[in-house]
């Protein structure tokens, strides 16, 4: 019997079909699925088939086992298989599981998800393969479908006759009738047993107890179990048996069906069955053949995507294994990069330390020569040769010598080739200051006025005139003309740092043309393959182009001169061949060839459209062809004449304006991309990521092309900033819109500067030309010529700007002559000049080093050795032989004492006569000759630059005279040759310098300084010494060599006046007529031809004496700086040796003084020895100056203590130090000295020390956290008024900790103030201030250190002293005077407001005013700014024992006050005092409304007491006033702020971010 559940499980599921036969049904598995699906747990049951082909079930049974597995109902293929064939028992037994299984999930309320969640990894066995199979047997059934659909379509059906009933056909039919009732019955007999079954047995089997332990029980379960069993198997075998009658059945019918098929088509005819033949023939043939290419199809369209993936697989691994190369080379070029870079940082690093290395050296040589020379001039090193070591150091070049080149070989060695650069250095330099009067010969005060006058004028002109007769000109070319272009500029930068993007950007946003110079030269190689021709209207750009190809000097001409013979070829072919020509021989296009190329391509756009550059010009020479090409001037060539003609040193050209014409630059602007080699790197890497053309350009030369950009930029941003000034850099590592953006702003401001520039040029152009045509002519230009007045102009000065000079024709020979005859005078003049500043430099070290000689040898000389040392030993030998038993004798001492006299006068003796021995050589050192000698020798070299100055004086005179006689027409005459001299101080032959041959210079014997001749006429100098004991007047004569000096300038003087003199009577020009109007006036007629030769003649007149005169002067101004030297030469050396000549005595007397210390000190200790009767036992040694003991121990006096530093006031954390109190107060004295300030310029201004304070240490650390809101508070407590602040009141808080004065101190010092004001003023002065002082004491307890090198510690209540007489002293007195009772009343200022009035009227009453109230907690007098309570609280018991001593201080002085209260409430106050007390701050201020309707009151409070004529009254009446009692209660101008935090509660309660006041 089957197990009720397994009925009631599918009734309660509600499954479809009936259940008739119970394994039959549950055979295929559907209504498994379909249970399951009903409980939410088969989600594919739509998947399911209710077919009862093995396919179905397979796939049904397949689907079903994971979800069984899920539910823990066992189930496996032999499971599946039995309930397949429908075994007895099987099914049913699945179902019972099943029924239990979803009873359990039904108890714990599990979800199928949930159970899903929990399902374990378990491989599901027949899923997969019933899942295959029956899709399979899904497509074949299928196909075998679609193939009979075609048969029964092809066959062509035919009436079927009327069928005729065979006797087998009969009997089928009631076979098969039979079997269906027989099935019927069955059918029917299963469900009464069914039927009775249930009425047996009870629904439930579960409700049986199977742990029984009745016998009985058991046996029955066990009956029952053993009928189920054979009730199951013979279920299993009845179902066999029909299975395999209805799989016969089947079978049967098939094969019926398959033979009425056969015997249908057989039925038709045979021509019908053939046709119908053929045509399935044929359609199978089609269908195969369909077949076929379906398959051939898919096979090619398998192959065809095989082999697409396999490209497309092939072609991925070709991209990533050239993704994995790119990213390997760019790795490999970061590397390289990175490896080029540390090369050239160590190349740079080599450099500089090379550079440093030089520079160290000289910097050492430098300090060491200046070291030697203050050894050798007792540091007074000449200012002289600082400049020239500094010159030499700047310039790179040793200072010390390397080789000698006095005897100079034929090759010189390398260190003599700098030695003569170095020569040749400062002899320019030297030669520099004397041409411009500068350093050294600067003139001095007396004679600045008589400075030579500018360049003579008319020299100049007449020298540049023969010079261009001579040399001429060569005449430059005009600049090339281009059209008026908006905007011209490049942009430069690395590879990829953003040109080309953000010139594309350009080019559309601003029409702009952009110049690539690889397309134009792309272009004009594409132009001579398509043979471009000229066209006539392209001559005029053609003429352009011809122009700036010859301003820049092309050379390459030679590779295209076959193609200039095709006149019809335009330039651009020609560039482009030459290009081409130089490309296929694989050569370099050269510079010049590409700035062709380039303007040509310039030549071609439009007037209106403005043109960029991309990356070019990449080197300097580019950059200065491309400006010669533009604008047609050669930046090379400054000055262009200076190339032609020769260098003039002595004159300058009138003509050439001062300041160089202004021509605005080829370009307007130059930008540079900025941006890192890393950047680049990576931009090229992602570039190549994407495999672009460009990509593949640059490929394996990015390194050198980065090196390139680095090594020539440099010259081209020295170009471009300083000589041009249009560079513009611009930060490249942006975003690429950020950057287009930011170019297009920098484009457009660069187009409006250009706009600007070219009518600032267009306006200056016609002034330039206008001066300049001016400037030729001699007369103003037209555009500046004012309506000539009506008075007569006066007569043109010769050589000025309005001057016309004369240019009459010269002969030939005229210039040939003079010109060759001026470069001989330049040369001599300059060479002479700088050979003798050579000498001059040479002798000032030859004088250096003699005097530093003579001192160090009579040094020397001081320290020879002597014999007192002998007499020394022998008197000690002798004192300590003296015997034992004499040593107390009396008489044996005073002969001990004795010999020591005669010792210490004896050795008195030797430093007397070492000292005249001294004095002697000093004597002979003075009297050898030398200074004499080298007086002479300077002198000489003085006249040698005054001959020089004279013999340039005599050849310009002459050349003049010669100049102006050729434009006479008359070839110069050779005048005499003998020129003025000078004469020369004959020396020894050991002193004459070779450059001075004496055979062509007159001598003169030098005159030394002799007592004995004109000691009358000659100039004494007297010198005098300290005033000691050997003390001397030395004088020194040195009167004729001024005197030789002063006659040699004037008698050259007067021979220059002489020469101008005679030279005015030239005999050439008429001397009849001094002015045109004297010549009109002769009476005899003269044609117009002689009118003008005879105004010529005085014109030529004029300049010929305006140009004498000029160098006249300038030669007179010359030689008087000449002679203020010599002068000032000589005194220096005199002073020098005099110097050293005192010195020497000087060492002499300090050298004799010291050897007589020494005796004295020897004669002190043998007498100390003889008083004491005791043997000298140490050796006594004395050594020049020096006494030793036991040889060495040296006796000297002990040395004095260094003084101590000044003390410093160390800052805190938040207290103001004094210096920083005075600051402020300076500060505020400057803005309000009333002491009234606005409240928003107190605020202001401490705001402005806060956030200014950069390093200035204003302030204190913490004030610097100070926000604009403290500052406000700060404000609010410290206002008088509405609007005005005391500022006394906050620095007086702000210099706490002070000790808080009592009352009774108070009163005190009022009254030790008082009997210091004798008058009765009311002030004092600071020095009765000090006398007086405060009630605390400016010395504190400080601890002096023991070091007598540390400073002593800050006394800060003596300076705080100080510092509160300035801060309430008046400033406008003078001197300062202080308000005595002013100041206290403000220091009556108590923590307590109404404590603080009552203080303050303690003081304006000098009586003590009692304040009658209760006790309240004693406020501390004094609060620490620095916020130390947390310490106060750690402090150690000793603090605490002084803190009740401080207690019982405070009670004594409690105590002391109640004593007094006795006597205090009892005085009077005035209306005048009661005023002064609550008007104490707001008086000073400049608006009194606030107490303009105040005084009321207080007059009504007076009458209600009883003083009508407001006389004082009693200050006890008055505090009982209901008003006054108001008015101290609520009055806050006398509450002192203790603490400097007491804003901390407005900003932050911590105590390291405390507000600080």
């Amino acid at each position: 019997t089957e197990f009720p559940s397994c009925r009631t499980l599918p009734r309660e599921a509600r499954l479809s079909p009936s259940l008739f036969s119970f394994c039959q049904e549950f055979s295929s598995g559907y209504l498994i699925g379909e249970l399951l699906n009903k409980y939410e747990l088969q989600d594919d049951f739509d998947q399911f088939s209710q077919s009862r082909l093995s396919n179905a079930k397979l796939n049904n049974f397949s689907r079903m086992e994971p979800t069984l597995q899920l539910l823990g109902v066992q189930f496996d293929q032999n499971i599946a298989r039995n309930i397949m064939t429908e075994q007895r028992g099987a099914a049913t037994k699945l179902i019972y599981q099943l029924y239990v299984a979803l009873e359990k999930k039904k108890k714990a309320g599990l979800t199928g998800v949930a159970m899903d969640a929990m399902r374990p990894s378990a491989h599901a066995k027949l899923k997969n393969v019933g899942t295959e199979i029956y899709r399979e047997k899904i497509v074949e059934k299928r196909r075998q479908n679609e193939i009979m659909a075609k048969i029964q379509a092809a066959i062509i059906h035919i009436p079927k006759p009327m069928p005729q009933h065979t006797v087998k056909a009969i009997e089928d039919q009631k076979l098969l009738k039979k079997r269906r009732e027989a099935e019927v019955e069955i059918q029917e007999f299963e469900n009464m047993i069914q039927v009775a079954i249930q009425a047996k047995t009870p629904t439930v089997t579960e409700l049986l107890n199977t742990y029984s332990d009745d016998e009985y029980i058991r046996k029955i379960q066990k009956r029952l179990e053993e009928d189920t069993f054979a009730r199951e198997q013979r279920e299993k075998r009845r179902r066999k048996m029909l299975r395999e009658q209805l799989i016969a059945h089947e079978a049967h019918e098939e094969a019926y069906r398959e033979e009425q098929l056969i015997n249908q088509l057989m039925r038709q005819s045979q021509q019908e069955r053939r046709i119908a033949v053929q045509l399935m023939h044929v359609r199978h043939e089609k269908e195969v053949l369909w077949q076929n290419r379906i398959y051939r199809e898919k096979q090619f369209e398998e192959r065809r995507l095989k082999e697409f993936q396999e490209a497309l697989d092939r072609e991925a691994a070709l991209a990533e294994q050239e993704k994995i190369e790119l990213e390997e080379q760019a790795l490999k070029e970061k590397q390289m990069h990175e490896r080029l870079a540390a090369e050239r940082a160590t190349a740079r690093y080599k450099k500089h330390y090379a550079i440093c290395w030089e520079v160290v050296e000289q910097i050492i040589d430098l300090v060491t020569k200046i070291g030697e020379y203050r050894t050798l001039t007792n540091n007074l090193i000449p200012v002289k040769l600082m400049r020239d070591w500094k010159e030499l150091f700047l310039k790179g070049k040793p200072i010390y010598e390397q080789a000698e080149i006095d005897p100079l070989p034929t090759e010189p060695t390398p260190e003599q080739l700098i030695e003569l650069d170095k020569m040749n250095l400062l002899d320019e330099k030297d030669y520099d200051e004397y041409k411009s009067m500068t350093e050294e010969w600067y003139p001095p005060e007396e004679i600045r006025a008589n400075k030579p006058p500018p360049d003579n004028p008319i020299l100049g002109h007449v020298i540049h005139r023969l010079m261009e007769i001579i040399y001429p000109p060569e005449p430059e070319p005009p600049p090339p003309v281009f059209s008026p272009f908006p905007i011209k500029g490049c942009i430069l930068g690395k590879l990829y740092s953003g040109k080309t993007t953000s010139l594309k950007f350009l080019e559309k946003a601003c029409n702009i043309q952009v110049l690539s110079v690889d397309t134009l030269i792309a272009e004009a190689i594409k132009a001579f393959h398509e043979n471009e021709m000229g066209s006539e209207t392209s001559l005029d750009t053609a003429k352009v182009e011809e122009r700036a190809l010859d301003q820049i000097h092309v050379t390459f001409r030679s590779l295209f001169n076959f193609l200039l013979q095709i006149p019809q070829l335009s330039i651009r072919a020609q560039l482009g061949a030459a290009a081409e020509i130089l490309l296929k021989k694989g050569k370099s296009i050269p510079d010049e060839l590409l700035i062709g190329i380039m303007v040509e391509g310039i030549s071609q756009l439009p007037p209106e459209k403005g043109w960029i550059m991309d990356g070019f010009p990449m080197t300097l020479n580019q950059a200065k062809l491309l400006e010669k090409a533009l604008t047609g001037k050669d930046p090379d060539q400054t000055e262009t004449k200076a190339k032609i003609l020769k260098k003039l040193v002595l004159v300058a050209n009138p003509t050439v304006p001062k300041e160089p014409s202004l021509h605005p630059p080829g370009l307007d602007f130059a930008i540079l991309l900025e941006v890192s080699d890393f950047t680049v790197l990576n931009r090229v890497a992602s570039e190549r990521c994407k495999l672009t053309e460009r990509v593949h350009s640059v490929r394996g030369q990015m390194q050198h092309r980065i090196v390139g950009f680095l090594d020539t930029w440099p010259e081209l941003e020295t170009w471009f900033s300083e000589q041009q000034k249009i560079l513009i850099k611009v930060n490249a590592e942006m975003e690429k819109d950020l950057l287009c953006q930011r170019m297009k702003e920098i484009l457009m401001e660069e187009i409006i500067k250009a706009q600007n520039k070219s009518r600032w040029y267009s306006n200056r152009d016609p002034l330039q030309k206008a001066e300049l045509q001016a400037g030729k002519s001699g007369t103003p230009s037209p555009e500046i010529i004012v309506a000539p007045a009506p008075v007569e102009p006066p007569p043109v000065k010769p050589g000025s700007s309005e001057w016309v000079y004369v240019d009459e024709p010269l002969p030939q020979e005229v210039p040939e002559f003079l010109v060759p005859y001026w470069e001989t005078v330049e040369k001599t003049y300059v060479n002479n000049i700088k050979a003798t500043l050579r000498c001059l430099r040479a002798e000032q070290h030859v004088i250096i080093h003699y005097l530093s000689h003579i001192r160090n040898h009579f040094k020397e000389y001081l320290k020879r050795p002597d014999h007192k040392q002998e007499f020394v030993a022998q008197w000690q030998a002798d004192y300590n032989a003296v015997a034992d038993d004499l040593w107390d004798d009396d008489e044996t001492k005073e002969e001990m004492h004795q010999r020591v006299t005669d010792l210490r006068d004896r050795l008195w003796d030797i430093c007397e006569n070492r000292r005249d021995e001294a004095e002697q050589e000093r004597c002979d050192i003075m009297s050898d000759g030398w200074l004499p000698d080298r007086m002479g020798l300077m002198m000489n070299h003085i006249f040698s630059l005054m001959q020089n100055e004279m013999d340039r004086f005599q050849d310009t005179k002459r050349l003049l005279h010669d100049y102006y006689r050729g434009m006479e027409g008359k070839i110069p005459t050779e005048t005499s040759t003998e020129f003025t001299r000078i004469p020369l101080i004959e020396l020894a032959a050991a002193s004459l310098p070779p450059s001075l041959p004496p055979s062509r210079i007159p001598m003169i014997a030098h005159r030394s300084p002799s007592p004995e001749v004109n000691r009358e006429k000659i100039k004494a100098i007297p010198v005098n010494v300290k005033d000691d004991l050997f003390s001397e007047s030395i004088i020194f004569n040195f009167g004729p060599d001024e005197k030789l000096i002063v006659e040699s300038w004037h008698n050259i003087v007067t021979a220059i006046s002489n020469m101008l003199q005679v030279y005015t009577k030239y005999p050439l020009f008429p001397t009849g007529s001094s002015s045109p109007s004297v010549i009109e006036a002769t009476p005899i007629p003269l044609s117009p031809e002689e009118l003008k030769k005879q105004e010529l003649k005085f014109r030529m007149k004029q300049e010929y004496f305006a140009a004498l005169e000029h160098e006249a002067e300038a030669a007179k101004s010359r030689l008087e700086l000449l002679k203020v030297k010599a002068l000032a030469f000589v005194e220096d050396l005199q002073s020098k040796a005099e110097l050293t000549f005192r010195k020497m005595e000087t060492w002499l007397g300090e050298r004799f003084l010291a050897e007589m210390s020494s005796v004295d000190k020897l004669t002190e200790v043998a007498r100390n020895h003889i008083e004491t009767s005791t043997r000298i036992q140490y050796e006594l040694v004395l050594e020049g100056i020096d006494f030793y003991i036991n040889g060495d121990i040296k006796v000297f006096p002990d040395p004095l203590l260094p003084p101590r530093p000044p003390s410093v006031e160390m800052a805190t954390d938040s207290t103001l130090t004094i210096s920083q109190l005075s600051t402020l107060h300076k500060q505020f004295l400057q803005v309000a000295p009333k002491g009234l300030i606005p409240s928003k310029t107190f605020i202001d201004l401490l705001y402005d020390l806060i956030t200014l304070n950069l390093g200035s240490n204003l302030l204190p650390d913490s004030w610097m956290h100070l926000s604009i809101y403290d500052l406000q508070n700060l404000a609010s407590l410290l206002m008088v008024n509405t609007d005005i602040v005391d500022w006394r009141r906050f620095l007086l808080a702000a210099s706490q900790p002070w000790p808080m004065p009592s009352v009774m101190e108070l009163l005190e010092t009022l009254q030790r103030f008082q009997d210091a004001d004798r008058n009765g003023s009311g002030f004092v002065t600071q020095e009765e201030y000090e006398q007086v002082g405060l009630w605390f004491k400016g010395s504190e307890d400080l601890v002096i250190p023991e070091s007598p090198t540390e400073p002593l510690p800050f006394n800060r209540q003596e300076h705080l002293i100080r510092f509160l007489f300035t801060l309430f002293a008046d400033p406008e007195k003078d001197p300062p005077q202080l308000n005595y009772t002013e100041m206290l009343l403000y220091f009556a200022s108590h923590p307590d407001s109404v404590d603080g009035v009552y203080r303050a009227l303690s003081v304006a009453t000098r009586t003590y005013i009692h304040r009658m109230k209760e006790k309240h907690p004693p406020v501390p007098q004094l609060i620490s700014s620095d916020g130390h309570d947390e310490q106060e609280e750690e402090e150690t018991a000793e603090e605490g024992e002084e803190e009740e001593e401080e207690k019982d201080k405070e009670k004594e002085e409690k105590e002391r006050e109640e004593d007094t209260q006795s006597f205090t409430n009892e005085g009077d106050i005035s209306l005048a005092t009661l005023l002064r007390v609550f008007q104490h701050e707001s008086n000073k201020a400049a608006d009194n409304h606030r107490f303009s309707g105040y005084l009321t009151p207080f007059i009504k409070v007076y009458k209600d007491l009883g003083s009508e004529e407001l006389e004082p009254i009693k200050i006890a009446l008055l505090l009982k006033h209901p008003f006054i009692q108001d008015l101290i209660s609520s009055y806050q101008e006398y509450r002192l702020h203790v603490s400097i935090f007491s804003l901390g509660s407005t900003r932050q309660s911590s105590g390291a971010d405390r507000a600080p006041w």
